[in-house]
């Protein structure tokens, strides 16, 4: 049997650096979860949070849970009057006699021209305004500004700041849940008010009372129950016995100046409006004598009641059948799901070596490994593949143990392939290929360097007789 000639004997040259790749997902992937866990987070408390603009909000009709019934009734089962007036007119003029109260849920839906007005409430009565905005306070010539703001409504105590509440309603309330935005006296004001609950709650004992409180829970359905909300919503507004509650379905229309029928000037609340007042004669709701005030007629209540029954029932979809946050509640565990989905999908970390389950050909699971080695651009697990392959036929035919040194093996190899030990050894274990041309050529090289060594004289195949 002839022996093949040993491959001729090749300068070697040294490799170009491995180029790193740049696993860009590894910090791609967590900065977009935790932007699309914070986007979730900001949606989902901005549709929590109850909207003042909207329709209802703190409508003692309303049965909502931003609305205001319960507290309606609450106050009503002491004994309390509450008068819903839908325009602002009718309000301010309700206030003119009797003391009463006025509570004005959403004061940013008050028209500029007519903000001013509340500033000018008659002795004795009492104004109560839930989280102004700066506008409105400068409006209404109060000597206040909004201070820090938190996330959500806080239940705290009247004096958590250490300065005790002389507001007997806070007292009886104790904790509930009034801090939401703090609103403190301007530099330099040197004047007398009251500062309870950590600032969410000012009291300007003037000749009309004035209350701000920052935050409406006490006030909703929602959240009237918890802690001392209800002691502290009914003790504001039920103190004078009359609630006059102004309930806007939304921005109030401009004022309209006319000439009354005794030729003063009169206004109206919109063009062409019935409701007007004439010098104080008492005469409204479109001119016909009443009791001196028009928002506080006896048969206001009868029209607000004979208004809500014509009104038509609003459409019950699916979506309003459910509270908000459960269709963002949904919508978080669906975009988990997605993103879960999306990390099982692909493995991001190195191939790794995993039993096959069942039996398959071997040209099958050399092509099939192959595939995922170029796929992934793993030239370097692919030649250690090689050469692990490559050593454990030379260590059976040279008869050298697993643990042979790298030089050991070298030797010998070169001494039965031919050329010289640094040729073998940077064959068996040399760097990482660079491209895929350098790999072809590593295992073709690989493969003659095993069947020069099987095929030598002294190690003969299988069917050779000595």
């Amino acid at each position: 049997m002839t022996a093949t000639a040993a491959p001729p004997a090749t300068t070697p040259t040294a490799p170009p650096p491995p180029r790193r790749r740049r696993r860009w997902h590894r910090l791609a992937i967590p900065f977009a979860l935790a932007t699309v866990l914070l986007t979730v987070t900001v949606v989902t408390h901005a549709v929590d949070q109850p909207d003042p603009t909207e329709r209802g909000f703190l409508s003692p009709v309303s049965a909502g849970d931003d609305g205001g019934s319960r507290l309606a009734e609450a106050l009503r089962g002491q004994g309390v009057t509450v008068q819903r007036e839908t325009d602002t007119l009718r309000a301010l003029l309700a206030l003119d006699g009797r003391p009463a109260t006025l509570f004005v849920p959403a004061p940013e839906l008050l028209h500029q021209d007519t903000v001013g007005a509340l500033g000018d409430l008659p002795a004795g009565s009492r104004l109560v305004l839930v989280d102004p905005s700066r506008r409105v306070l400068e409006s209404v010539d109060l000597p206040l500004v909004p201070a820090d703001r938190r996330w959500a409504a806080l239940a705290v105590a009247p004096d958590t700041d250490g300065v005790p509440c002389p507001l007997p309603e806070a007292a009886r309330a104790g904790t509930a849940a009034a801090r939401l935005q703090r609103y403190a006296p301007p530099p330099g004001f040197a004047g007398t008010l009251h500062s309870c609950y950590s600032g969410g709650l000012v009291h300007l004992p003037w000749s009309a009372d004035v209350v701000v409180i920052g935050a409406s829970d006490p006030f909703r359905n929602d959240r009237i129950g918890e802690w001392g909300n209800q002691t502290l919503a009914t003790g504001l507004l039920g103190g004078h016995g009359r609630v006059v509650w102004l309930d806007l379905d939304g921005p109030a229309p401009p004022p309209h100046f006319g000439t009354g029928s005794s030729g003063e000037p009169a206004w109206s609340p919109t063009p062409g409006g019935s409701t007007t007042y004439d010098g104080g004669t008492g005469n409204g709701h479109g001119g016909q004598p009443g009791h001196g005030h028009p928002g506080n007629s006896g048969d206001s209540d009868d029209d607000d009641q004979q208004e809500q029954a014509q009104r038509p029932d609003p459409p019950n979809p699916l979506w309003a059948a459910f509270p908000a946050w459960f269709w963002a509640l949904l919508i978080q565990l669906a975009l988990a799901a997605l993103l879960a989905a999306l990390w099982r999908a692909r493995r991001l970390g190195p191939p790794v070596a995993e039993p096959l389950p069942v039996r398959v050909r071997s040209a099958e699971t050399v092509l099939g490994r192959a595939r995922l080695y170029q796929r992934a651009r793993a030239r370097g697990p692919a030649a250690d593949t090689l050469r692990a392959a490559a050593l454990d036929r030379l260590s059976a035919r040279l008869n050298l143990p697993a643990t042979a040194p790298p030089a050991q093996v070298a030797a010998l190899v070169a001494a039965r392939a031919g050329g010289t030990p640094d040729e073998a050894h940077e064959l068996l274990y040399g760097a990482e290929p660079s491209s895929d041309t350098e790999l072809l050529e590593l295992a073709r090289s690989l493969d003659r360097m095993t069947r020069t060594v099987a095929a030598s004289p002294d190690h003969p195949t299988e069917g050779d007789h000595r």
